[in-house]
C-alpha cells in the first residue's frame, strides 16, 4: 500500500496523488486530505490513519512538501517498509515564518490564517537524528523555488537515496521518473 501525503495547500484530491493512483493500480493508494497548515491537527488525523492500516510495515509513504515532513515524522512512529519525499519541507518552522498571514487551499479552496503558532508548532514534529535506520529516498528538483534542495541533500546524503533531477520547481516536473523508482520497491 502507499500512503500519499500532500503539500501544505494542496489535497489528497490533486495531481500526484491521482499519478500515483492510475500509476499503480490495483495495489491501494490512500490520499487523505488533511489540515497541513495545523500540525497538532494534522498528525492527529494522519496518526489515527496509521493506527488502523493492518500492516504499517508493508506502507511506502510517499510525502510531496509538508507532506514529506509529516511522512517523516510518521515514519519514526510506525514500522512502516520505505519512506519517499518530495521536494520535502524538512525545517517548515523556517520555511514558512514569512508566510504568516491569511492563506488558501489551491485545491478545496479553503481559507485559512497561518498564524506564527502554527508554524512553530511545526517544530516539535520534526527530526533532528535522521540517521536511525529508517529507509528513505527523497525526489529533488533542483531547481524548486519554495524550498532549496541542498537542505534536504545535506540532511540525508549517506543516509538516504538521492534522486536530484535538473531543473523542475517545488510542484515536481520528475513524476514519471519517480514512479519508476517506487515501482522498484513495490516490487
Amino acid at each position: 500500500m502507499i500512503l500519499y501525503l500532500h503539500g501544505l495547500n494542496s489535497a489528497g484530491t490533486a495531481g500526484k496523488a491521482i499519478t500515483l493512483q492510475h500509476a499503480f493500480e490495483p495495489l491501494p493508494v490512500l490520499s487523505p486530505t488533511y489540515p497541513a497548515y495545523s500540525p497538532h491537527h494534522a498528525v492527529e488525523q494522519l496518526t489515527q490513519l496509521m493506527s488502523e492500516v493492518s500492516h504499517p510495515e508493508q506502507v511506502i509513504i510517499v510525502g510531496s512538501s509538508m507532506g514529506g515532513f509529516y511522512g517523516q515524522y510518521l515514519a519514526r512512529q510506525f514500522p512502516i517498509k520505505r519512506l519517499m519525499m518530495i521536494n520535502p519541507a524538512l525545517h517548515p518552522w523556517q520555511l514558512l515564518k514569512n508566510s504568516v498571514g491569511p492563506q488558501q487551499n489551491f485545491v478545496t479552496g479553503e481559507c485559512y490564517q497561518l498564524t506564527q503558532v502554527l508554524v512553530d508548532a511545526t517544530r516539535q514534529y520534526g527530526i533532528e537524528n535522521v540517521n536511525d535506520g529508517v529507509a528513505t529516498t527523497l525526489f529533488l528538483d533542483r531547481d524548486d523555488e519554495t524550498i532549496d534542495c541542498q537542505i534536504a541533500i545535506d540532511t540525508y546524503c549517506g543516509v538516504g537515496e538521492l534522486c536530484i533531477f535538473d531543473g523542475g520547481d517545488h510542484r515536481f516536473q520528475h513524476m514519471k521518473e519517480a514512479v519508476e523508482i517506487i515501482r522498484r520497491y513495490i516490487s
